[in-house]
């Protein structure tokens, strides 16, 4: 039996009963429409996560205090342990793979500027910062890599920071802002840079020289962190090896003891967060198949029925020298062409629903082909699964005893 005579019978087959072949197919549309928009929101969160991270700086390596794993041992409860600025310093020095080096300290004040004030972040950083972050001045200057190592009381405002305080940005160039009550003359503002991967608000910050940080608004004498950038990103693995030598050999002989840092870089984090999103997306779309077999299920149920009520068909069809082949092909083709066009309409279904949330929701989605291919072959096998029980046992029944029943 040709395809298309196959096909030809099983949609008259299936139009027979419209509605009930209709609510048959609705758990594949369902199953298919849901598998879709999971894994297309799987998707989106991820290259949303990759393309913020990206946004601080594709070469980006950080040092900050504290052993990490691969040095031996792990922290105990009240051990102080710091960074210096020799550390920064030496890194700088003697690194043939870094090419940006910062120190950074941070901490929380209230900002006022005449009648308005806002509470932000107030980093120490040097000038390399700004490189090493993918941060760019929108108004104004930033300060140089000499003021940075300065006492001066000068400072850079992100755009929120500049929105609460001022009503325009240019208007902020030169003015003073009071931080903790120390005057701060802002030299520029940065352009806008949006939301960071954890959801922080990027733009939401005050840059200020590190030293003025460090001794004036905290009055510490160590590090935080230490923000580098290699000099590609397939150096990014020698750089780290390059540094944590570095650091080993100086705070041996400086302070003696094991290593007191961890050098994590971007690549590392994107590969944490990436691991995450992916086991999300396949578990989220784990659940939503389940909608699929529910869906199989249903269909071999109704085809169980489908052959009570045509027993008497089938029965004329074997006498008359049909064999059992072409009956369990039929039955099979209805089964098919059922999750077909279950699958058809659950991709269009899929389409709706990944845009309806991309819109209510302000969230990335991203509807991969891949994604498609896979509901849509999943429809097909779970066609043939469910089908193929009911029409074996179509194809296996007795002519004489089916002609018999009623």
């Amino acid at each position: 039996m040709r395809f298309f005579d196959l096909l030809k019978m099983a949609l008259q087959s299936l139009n027979k009963n419209r509605t009930r072949a209709l609510l048959t197919t609705l758990g594949i549309i369902i199953g298919v429409g849901s598998v879709i928009a999971m894994l297309a929101i799987g998707k989106g969160s991820d290259e949303s996560i990759r393309s913020q991270i990206t946004s601080l700086g594709t070469n980006m390596i950080m040092v900050m205090p504290g052993p990490s794993s691969e040095h031996g041992r792990s922290m105990q409860a009240g051990t102080a342990v710091s960074l210096e600025l020799k550390d920064a310093e030496a890194i700088k020095r003697y690194s043939q793979l870094i090419s940006m080096v910062s120190p950074s300290v941070q901490t929380r004040a209230q900002v006022v500027h005449g009648s308005r004030n806002w509470n932000t972040s107030i980093n120490g950083i040097y000038r390399d910062y700004v490189d090493i972050t993918n941060y760019e001045i929108g108004y104004g200057i930033m300060f140089d890599e000499k003021t940075s190592q300065s006492l001066q009381k000068i400072c850079v405002i992100g755009r929120t920071v500049c929105d609460s305080l001022f009503d325009t940005p240019d208007e902020a160039i030169g003015k003073v802002i009071r931080v903790n009550k120390i005057p701060f003359t802002i030299t520029g503002v940065l352009a806008e840079k949006g939301q960071g991967s954890f959801g922080q608000n990027q733009d939401d910050v005050i840059l200020a020289p590190f030293r003025t940080v460090q001794k004036r608004l905290m009055g510490i004498n160590y590090v935080q962190i230490i923000y580098l950038s290699a000099v590609n990103e397939f150096q990014i693995d020698a750089a780290k090896e390059e540094v944590s030598t570095i650091l080993i050999e100086k705070q041996k002989k400086l302070r003696g003891g094991d290593p007191d840092f961890t050098i994590r870089s971007l690549s590392e984090i994107t590969s944490i967060l990436g691991t995450i999103t992916t086991v999300l997306t396949i578990l989220l779309a784990s659940i939503a198949s389940i909608s699929l077999l529910v869906g199989g299920i249903g269909i071999m149920n109704i085809m169980l029925v489908s052959v009570t009520e045509r027993t008497r068909e089938i029965g004329l069809r074997l006498a008359v020298g049909a064999p059992e082949k072409a009956i369990l092909v039929q039955f099979l083709s209805e089964s098919i062409v059922m999750c077909l066009v279950g699958g058809v309409l659950g991709i269009l279904f899929g389409y709706g629903v990944t845009a309806l949330v991309g819109k209510l929701m302000n969230w990335p989605v991203v509807i991969a082909p891949s994604s498609i291919l896979l509901a849509f072959g999943f429809a097909s096998f779970i066609g043939i699964v469910f089908g193929y029980f009911p029409a074996r046992k179509a194809s296996r029944l007795n002519p004489i005893e089916a002609l018999r029943h009623e």
